[in-house]
């Protein structure tokens, strides 16, 4: 018991319904631990979650790094799209200005 005289661990009372004391005996036993332990390690998650400091699952980077390159792909038609709406009008404007080669002198007959 010398070891625990340093120990600043405190002792937590809390109360469970039967049905979250069975899923908490559960889960310490599938992952081969104490409750205690699992309560420890279960309130460290908990605060690390809370703090956003956590590992996204696979399955979640994933559909981040597909939404990632939708945007991206959208940005860039969007530019292509702004690029031929300029070019379109500036060769319209240059149409109704005159002094084109396209157009033709008309000599009022069609």
């Amino acid at each position: 018991m010398a070891d625990n005289v340093g120990d600043s661990r405190k002792r937590v009372q809390v109360r469970l319904t039967d049905d979250e004391y069975q899923q908490l005996k559960y889960w310490a036993a599938k992952e081969e631990v104490s409750i205690n332990e699992w309560m420890t390690e279960a309130i460290q998650r908990s605060i690390k979650f809370k703090n956003g400091d956590y590992d996204l699952p696979t399955l979640e980077q994933q559909r981040l790094n597909q939404l990632i390159d939708a945007i991206t792909v959208l940005s860039s038609n969007t530019q292509s799209l702004e690029n031929i709406v300029i070019s379109g009008f500036d060769s319209l404007l240059g149409l109704t200005r005159g002094d084109n080669y396209l157009i033709e002198d008309e000599d009022g007959e069609i």
